[in-house]
């Protein structure tokens, strides 16, 4: 009998059987992505080293799952671009985000995207020592709206509210993906905004 045209392990199968485990249940251990393959845990081994790499190819199949959409020539629609499909991408698997967070980013493919996102930055104006400080704001802040998009519709209680105002404003606001969508555009408005005066102030310090 030959051998299957297709082979019955890959990274990618590995990654897509650990993440459906996160997905469902936060977690997963090798010996339940193994059950998930069908294989033996040793297989897994002559593909990664162990959980810190499984957990390295989760994370660049869920941002590789799309294609990168094309980069408008001006810096602010490019970030828009990038930092939409990376809150995205987090979004469709809020149970890995704290997982992720845990490890050091070595994947390829996901420094690639840092790279991108360094270079757009740079290209605004952005000092090289100042880079790492802006990305790590903008992680924080699309890793907490990717989260928001997993939130219960109804994220505040207003039967808990001490002042008209939160009751008002609760109200108002709405629930579920249309108001998690709003505050991220104005939240990402915000920063693009006083991204240009910390590229003046710290060429004005030069």
């Amino acid at each position: 009998m030959g051998r299957p045209v297709t082979p019955k392990l890959s990274v990618d199968k590995i990654a897509a059987a650990a993440l459906a485990l996160v997905d469902q249940k936060g977690e997963f251990t090798l010996a339940e992505v193994a059950a998930a393959l069908s294989v033996r845990p040793s297989s897994i081994y002559n593909h990664l080293s162990g959980k810190t790499e499984i957990i390295e190819a989760m994370r660049a199949l869920i941002f590789t799952g799309e294609p990168m959409p094309p980069m408008p020539g001006d810096w602010t629609d490019a970030l828009r671009v990038l930092l939409r499909r990376y809150r995205d991408a987090f979004a469709r698997h809020p149970r890995l985000i704290p997982m992720l967070t845990a490890y050091t980013v070595s994947s390829p493919d996901v420094v690639h995207m840092y790279d991108d996102i360094a270079t757009v930055l740079h290209a605004a104006g952005i000092p090289t020592a100042r880079l790492l400080d802006v990305i790590t704001v903008l992680d924080s802040f699309v890793i907490g709206s990717a989260l928001d998009i997993a939130a219960p519709d109804q994220v505040w209680d207003p039967t808990h509210a001490r002042t008209p105002i939160l009751v008002a404003a609760i109200a108002a606001a709405g629930q579920g993906r249309a108001r998690a969508d709003r505050a991220f555009e104005l939240g990402l408005g915000l920063i693009l905004g006083a991204l240009p005066g910390l590229a003046t102030s710290d060429q004005g310090r030069g």
